[in-house]
């Protein structure tokens, strides 16, 4: 005990001592950057022109391998999608061996293999290595293009391409690229449907047999081995690959605006716009201004602590995050803001990202903030230097990147010699306000009229980039339609009035997947207006909201609340087992609303929206608003799609939520009709 006490004053004594000797009034300078020491990369060429490098490290017993191509970026045309084609299909197996085969002695082995249309990569232990290592290169050297591999892989772009032609931001993304460098670049061209389907197998195997050569190619070794065991291993699997030769490609420059433009793309769906303010500069690694321009996009939008997410999200709550970014790339370069927000605040959104665009370009950053985003980036760096493909990467940086030998050894210096100055001039460089590209995709019916007030001129896209019209805003309801009609439209539709009118009771069953686990949603209701609502996962209730047709409560997180006030009055308008009868009593017709091709009539219910598909009948989706924790209002948005018959009765097969920006997708697993419910189920 005499012990502890005597070492605690110690510590407070030396403590005191300390603080008295450093005065708190003056800013510490700060401590010269930790040196980095990188062992360089050993080299060789071999006679086919492959360049191979090696770097030692022997702490640990395992080596990786990494393949690189360096070929000039391409178009593909009408074809767009071979060479990712090409990318999945490789690493099915060889010329020698089985898929399956191949598959399952990777996994035996514990290694990591995978493949890309220009790379592949192998890691393992280092006693495993020589095994991997030919098990990789037999695959890249001798792949096994078959029609049946061919099919599934198509089958999966095709599935990709359906899933993200509804979502918002992988629309934005396709959209900035095409509009920011054209869709004639190699960088702006996209695949679509159409492109896919125009690909053969012969496409795919003239595209490798094309590019996949060794004078553009590096492999890159690191870890457990010696350069002798690295050459043994290359020469005795990649000595039989053959040179290619290759065609420069004319690459064409893009081009920012004349001046600063909104660029805007209707999606109907969408309960978030994305917002994005992008420009193409000309940035590489080899460039003076490299290290600048990294610290000012990581203070613009780099971190949780940039300018663009304290005022967007700390300041003003439009969003869960803000961000920038800025590549350096040999052919083009895109320096691009990024958020998603809500509909009612996009205009805002425009205004204050541009505000802090002009800040950090007219505005010299303090020195706390320079200083910690410095620190920030050492604490980073420092940390990758631990993975072996970091080390790889570097050292295919400096081959073909044109960087001298000693730029990740220096690395920390230059950062660490970046003055506010710096920051200022190359903001003022490479962050353009001028003649910059405002692109947001939303929902024109939310949106547009707010942007409309903007000073920029709006430009119209379809989500495939070409140029359109503005979008139709609103169509007028045809003379005789009322809410009454729009319901006797739906009965009929999904199983006529006798049916309908059989259907005392119904309990359906859906579930999704979410983070490898399986969520359920159960909905009980029963003849006039009684139900209830559960969502569980492994057993456990998450949600529960219960009305017995006079008093309800909703429970979740271990709290139950009473149906009180506004939300009381809603409960007892709604009507079960099919809410929609209430519409006629409740709703106001608000028009027709034109969404993803189809006019769909759009009834207000209090807080809820309704769309009904014109044509069909069908109820399409919900748009609920409803309030966050904080107070804030947002929208979520119930869709009902793939309606089947159960009992001669219509139901949606296919309910998706959103949650934020996230969707989950419930599919139905059981539908009862007039049985499994009881007066029990909504106490």
């Amino acid at each position: 005990m005499k012990k502890n006490i005597f070492l605690i004053l110690t510590i407070f004594i030396l403590s005191a001592t300390m603080s008295a000797q450093v005065d708190r009034s003056v800013q510490p300078k700060p401590g010269p950057a930790p040196k980095i020491n990188l062992e360089n990369a050993q080299t060789f060429t071999c006679k086919n022109g492959l360049q191979v490098l090696v770097v030692e490290n022997h702490k640990l017993p395992r080596v990786s391998v990494s393949l690189r191509l360096d070929n000039e970026p391409i178009t593909e045309g009408n074809k767009a999608g071979t060479s990712d084609m090409a990318g999945s299909i490789l690493g099915s197996g060889s010329q020698k061996i089985s898929k399956t085969d191949f598959d399952e002695e990777v996994d035996f082995l514990g290694a990591r293999i995978h493949f890309g249309s220009s790379s592949a990569y192998a890691s393992s232990l280092t006693k495993y290595f020589p095994r991997i290592f030919e098990l990789m290169a037999d695959a890249a050297l001798h792949p096994k293009f078959t029609q049946k591999e061919f099919d599934k892989s198509k089958e999966r772009m095709l599935d990709g391409i359906k899933s993200e032609s509804k979502s918002v931001k992988a629309i934005a993304n396709r959209l900035r690229k095409a509009i920011g460098y054209g869709k004639d670049h190699p960088y702006g061209e996209f695949v679509s449907e159409k492109t896919l389907n125009n690909i053969t197998l012969d496409d795919v195997k003239n595209y490798y047999n094309t590019y996949y050569k060794p004078n553009n190619a590096y492999l890159i070794i690191v870890g457990d081995i010696t350069l002798k065991e690295a050459k043994k291993l290359t020469k005795k699997y990649y000595k039989k690959w053959k040179k290619g030769t290759f065609t420069p490609t004319n690459i064409k420059k893009p081009t920012n605006a004349n001046e600063t433009e909104i660029d805007f793309a209707d999606m109907p769906n969408a309960v978030q716009s994305e917002v994005m303010v992008i420009n193409t500069t000309n940035l590489k690694m080899s460039d003076p201004d490299y290290h600048a321009v990294l610290l000012a996009n990581q203070i613009l939008g780099g971190d949780f602590n940039s300018y663009l997410n304290m005022n967007l999200r700390e300041a003003h709550g439009y969003t869960y995050g803000a961000r920038s970014s800025i590549n350096a790339d040999k052919y083009a370069t895109m320096f691009r803001t990024s958020t998603s927000v809500r509909n009612a605040v996009t205009d805002s959104t425009v205004m204050e990202t541009i505000k802090e665009l002009k800040r950090i370009r007219t505005e010299k950053v303090d020195a706390e903030t320079l200083k910690n985003v410095k620190a920030g980036y050492v604490g980073k760096f420092v940390l990758a230097l631990e993975r072996p493909q970091t080390i790889a990467n570097y050292a295919f940086n400096i081959k073909t990147r044109d960087l001298p030998e000693d730029f990740y050894k220096t690395y920390l210096q230059k950062l660490n010699a970046v003055t506010s100055d710096d920051i200022l001039r190359v903001a003022k460089k490479y962050f353009n306000v001028d003649k910059a590209r405002i692109m947001v995709i939303g929902k024109a019916l939310d949106v547009l009229p707010n942007l409309e007030k903007l000073p920029y001129k709006i430009n119209y896209y379809d989500i495939n980039a070409e140029p359109t019209t503005k979008p139709e805003m609103s169509k007028s309801v045809p003379k005789g339609v009322t809410t009454q009609t729009i319901v006797d439209n739906y009965i009929k539709a999904i199983g006529g009035k006798s049916k309908i009118d059989a259907v005392k009771t119904t309990s359906l069953t859906y579930e999704a997947s979410m983070r490898g686990q399986v969520l359920s949603m159960n909905i009980k209701a029963k003849y006039p207006n009684k139900k209830a609502m559960t969502m569980s996962m492994m057993g456990m209730v998450m949600m529960k909201n219960v009305f017995d047709g006079e008093k309800g409560y909703r429970e979740g997180q271990g709290q139950k609340k009473p149906l009180e006030g506004e939300d009381l009055a809603r409960a007892k308008k709604n009507t079960a087992p099919f809410d929609e009868f209430g519409i006629v009593a409740n709703g106001k017709l608000k028009g027709i609303e034109p969404v993803d091709g189809k006019d769909l009539y759009k009834v207000a219910i209090d807080k809820k929206t309704a769309y009904f598909d014109v044509k069909s009948g069908l109820k399409i989706k919900d748009v609920i608003k409803t309030k966050t924790p904080d107070g804030k209002e947002v929208s979520q948005t119930i869709s009902y799609e793939d309606y089947k018959e159960f009992d001669g009765v219509l139901f949606p097969s296919v309910i998706k939520i959103s949650f934020g920006p996230q969707i989950i997708d419930f599919k139905i697993k059981e539908v009862k009709i007039n049985e499994g419910v009881s007066d029990s189920d909504f106490e």
